[in-house]
């Protein structure tokens, strides 16, 4: 071997063992892990729910009798006063009555009028001596027995009118009609809705909220809102929390108001966040979070930077970020991507970025 080539080879074999070196030593350094550092924040315990908008009184107006809708006298959107006609239906057998009743007033009337000249006589002829005093009674009877028949028979007239007086339809109160699902000629069953009618002042949204968190809700809380597909956002507040719980659904209707004049129309959907409460507490990412719904647990990394598991309790709440209830304090430092590393590892802690 040449002299010349001695050097070359040493100088080979140093660059290879340094490159060793530094493979082991890179490969020995701890891995680079994403942390968060515990600190108390004020959280914002909330529940988004779609409300929909309706009038604060709405009432189905229904006919108490079946029959044919002959009129109708308005029309979705129109404004009506209280006791103004709605709609007509046709009732054939208690117009007939009212006639049958009519009639019979006008015949007690005439038997009435017969009687009471039969009276006269028979009173003058009694008075000349020409009839007994038993007449004279019999015809007072016959006079009183027709009169109570005529009483009897207009009051008949007056509840058959009464009665057909039913099938007119009236607005129960003033506001606006908001829904007409028949037309006319249209035969109804009696308790058939005809017409939905809601107040003419003022509107309120509804939503139904599931019990385990409709407890928490109180009138006056303060809500964000938005109409579905709007970014405009207004502000609300609880004014009802229905003590019902709807069996089928296992939810409770809770009623808000809008502050101020929203030009909210009724049937119109709406976003609504209902701000339950605002404190001071913990709050890490879900995804840091193991076995969130069994036993949930974070990983947190100690002085000596090793990784531990940390058993925790997280609020039973609806919210992007997990609420911390206990486990966890201050300076406390929580590993971001638990599938990173594994409990007893030793890592280098890297702060999360600010707003993450």
């Amino acid at each position: 071997m040449r002299a010349t080539s001695r050097p070359v080879l040493f100088l080979a074999a140093a660059v290879l063992a340094v490159a060793v070196t530094a493979w082991v030593v890179v490969s020995r350094r701890p891995a680079e892990v994403t942390v968060l550092q515990i600190r108390p924040e004020t959280v914002e315990q909330a529940l988004s729910v779609v409300g929909r908008v309706r009038p604060t009184q709405l009432i189905q107006v229904s006919s108490p009798n079946p029959g044919q809708v002959v009129r109708l006298l308005h029309d979705d959107g129109d404004r009506v006063a209280a006791d103004d006609p709605l709609a007509v239906i046709l009732a054939t057998v208690e117009q007939a009555q009212t006639e049958v009743d009519v009639a019979r007033e006008r015949a007690a009337q005439a038997a009435a009028t017969e009687a009471q000249l039969n009276y006269q006589r028979t009173r003058i002829l009694h008075d000349r001596g020409f009839a007994a005093k038993a007449a004279l009674d019999a015809a007072r009877a016959s006079l009183d027995t027709a009169k109570a028949n005529v009483a009897a028979a207009s009051a008949s007239v007056r509840a058959s009118a009464e009665r057909a007086r039913e099938f007119i339809i009236r607005a129960p109160m003033a506001g606006v009609v908001l829904v007409r699902p028949i037309d006319n000629g249209q035969v109804v069953a009696a308790g058939q809705t005809l017409f939905e009618l809601g107040s003419a002042t003022g509107i309120e949204i509804r939503a139904e909220v599931e019990e385990a968190y409709a407890d928490t809700l109180r009138p006056g809380q303060m809500a964000r809102a938005a109409l579905s597909g709007s970014a405009d956002i207004f502000q609300a507040r609880v004014t009802e929390v229905s003590p019902r719980v709807d069996s089928s659904t296992g939810a409770r209707t809770v009623r808000l108001a809008a502050d101020g004049a929203q030009g909210l129309s009724p049937g119109r959907s709406v976003d609504v966040t209902i701000v339950a409460q605002r404190r001071k507490a913990v709050v890490v990412p879900r995804s840091a979070v193991l076995d969130a719904t069994a036993a949930p647990k974070v990983y947190v990394v100690d002085a000596k930077a090793i990784v531990r598991v940390r058993p925790i309790t997280v609020a039973r709440w609806p919210s992007v970020n997990a609420i911390v209830e206990s486990g966890l304090q201050v300076g406390d430092r929580v590993v971001l991507e638990p599938g990173a590393t594994r409990p007893g590892a030793r890592i280098r802690p890297v702060a999360a970025k600010s707003g993450r």
